[in-house]
This record gives C-alpha cells, sequence and structure tokens, in this order.
C-alpha cells in the first residue's frame, strides 16, 4: 500500500504533494514501483501530535482535484479519513477500500457507510495519548471492540483487516514492542495491515530525520511480514517491494523457518 498525502502538514513529507499535479505524477510513479493499493488522505493523522483539524469540506476540496485522476490509474483506491462524509464522497468517486485510523470508534456513521457500500474497511488501534499500560492488551481490545462494530453495522467479516496503530497513542518503545509481538494479532483471526514506514521509534533506535529512516522502515516491515502481515504501508514503495520480493525469495527456498 503505497501512501499519498495531499496535505500541507504530514510528519513524513511535509507537504510535498499538497500541490495536485505533483501528488497524481507521485501516484503514478508508485504504481511504477510495484504498489497493489493506493492510500490517500487529506488530513494529517500526525501519530505525534501537531496536526491540524479540517473540515470535511475543506477534505473533500483536498480530494477533489486528485482523487477522480488517481482512481484512473487502475488500481484499488483507500480513502485514508475518520469522517463518514468523506469517505462517501470518495465511495462515490471511485474509493473501493475506507482506512479508518479511529477504528471505527469515532465517527458512528462510518460502519453504517462502509456497510452500505459493502467496501473493506481497515481499523487501526489509537489512543489519544501515550502512558504506561500494557500496549499489548489495548491494542488486542481496542481491535476486538473495533471488529464488533463493523460485524455489528453488517460489515461482512471477510472485509475487515486491522492495524496495529504504529506509532498512534504509543511512546517509541510501545511502538517497538508492539512490532515485536505482532504475532499476537493473529488471535484476531483477521488480515493485519503494519504501517511502520519512517516512524518516530527508529529515531530513537538509529537518530534519523523522516527522510533517512528508509533503512529502519525495511527492517520493520521484513518483520512484519514474517510476522504475519499481509499488507505494508508505506511511503518508499521502490524500496519495500523490492524488500518483500527478496525477503519472499529467501522464505520460498526455505531459508527461513
Amino acid at each position: 500500500m503505497g501512501i499519498l498525502n495531499v496535505t500541507p502538514d504530514s510528519f513524513s513529507d511535509g507537504g510535498r504533494f499538497f500541490d495536485p499535479a505533483t501528488a497524481i505524477r507521485h501516484a503514478e510513479a508508485m504504481v511504477e514501483q510495484g504498489a497493489d493499493i493506493l492510500d490517500i488522505g487529506a488530513e494529517s493523522t500526525r501519530p505525534y501530535g501537531g496536526q491540524k483539524p479540517v473540515t470535511a469540506e475543506d477534505e473533500i476540496a483536498r480530494l477533489a482535484s486528485v482523487l477522480p485522476d488517481i482512481v484512473k490509474l487502475g488500481l484499488p483506491v483507500s480513502i485514508d479519513t475518520i469522517k463518514a462524509d468523506v469517505a462517501r464522497w470518495a465511495l462515490d468517486r471511485g474509493a473501493v477500500i475506507l482506512n479508518d485510523v479511529w477504528g471505527l470508534q469515532k465517527d458512528a456513521a462510518m460502519a453504517p457507510l462502509a456497510a452500505d457500500y459493502g467496501v473493506p474497511v481497515i481499523v487501526m488501534h489509537n489512543r489519544e495519548a501515550a502512558d504506561a499500560i500494557d500496549i499489548m492488551a489495548d491494542v488486542l481490545g481496542f481491535l476486538a471492540r473495533s471488529v464488533e462494530i463493523a460485524e455489528a453495522a453488517g460489515i461482512a467479516r471477510d472485509r475487515i483487516a486491522v492495524d496495529p496503530g504504529i506509532g498512534f497513542g504509543k511512546t517509541p518503545e510501545q511502538s517497538i514492542e508492539t512490532l515485536g509481538k505482532l504475532a499476537r494479532l493473529k488471535a484476531l483471526g483477521l488480515p493485519v495491515l503494519v504501517g511502520a514506514s519512517r516512524k518516530r521509534f527508529i529515531d530513537t533506535v538509529s537518530p534519523s530525520t523522516t527522510d533517512e529512516r528508509i533503512g529502519g522502515s525495511l527492517a520493520a516491515h521484513v518483520l512484519a511480514a514474517e510476522a504475519g502481515a499481509a499488507i505494508i504501508r508505506a511511503h518508499d514503495v521502490a524500496e519495500t517491494v523490492q524488500a518483500m520480493k527478496v525477503w519472499a525469495a529467501i522464505r520460498a527456498r526455505g531459508a527461513v523457518s
């Protein structure tokens, strides 16, 4: 899953793709680099705080100049939003996946909307602030509630994926712990998405700016795939695709037990 942020305040790329023409070119590049899904968001969720909330109208305005052209590229498009109104607008214009970083627990209209449209949903673990808790217990409990909400709304279980929310409502140490214990999410019996791309925990292990964290991102994503992650959400598509291909080739020859 290639990430496209059409925001002026993304933590990872600082608004590099806020210009519509630049955003579309970047989406085209991710397609050429081997992305399977394009995930587009128009409101920064900035996992470390400092984000600037925008109205649904502003979010839609940012999407309006890019989403139709991105849909035409032919890959499944995921809309990354916590607002049902924005999700509905995007689904009506060709998006086919709903990615909610609050796991259907912020906007009560989100789950019924996804059920009505029959689209797959990605529910992510999140918290308002990081503190000293049993992080894996919280991740599992939160995601179980999200799945209950989804199923109660009529979303088929085979259309739900879960995301542990690396960096969201977690200290860097908790993000590392979550990645290390990722296999525990198998208890939910659902596909797992992992997005460790350029996250702050990498800087705590190896001091680096966001654009210097490709190596750390790849290390985390290869280990996530080994733990069973079905979808990897990444900024650096070419490098991630190459890493996944090499990992898969090695694994296919029995070198990984």
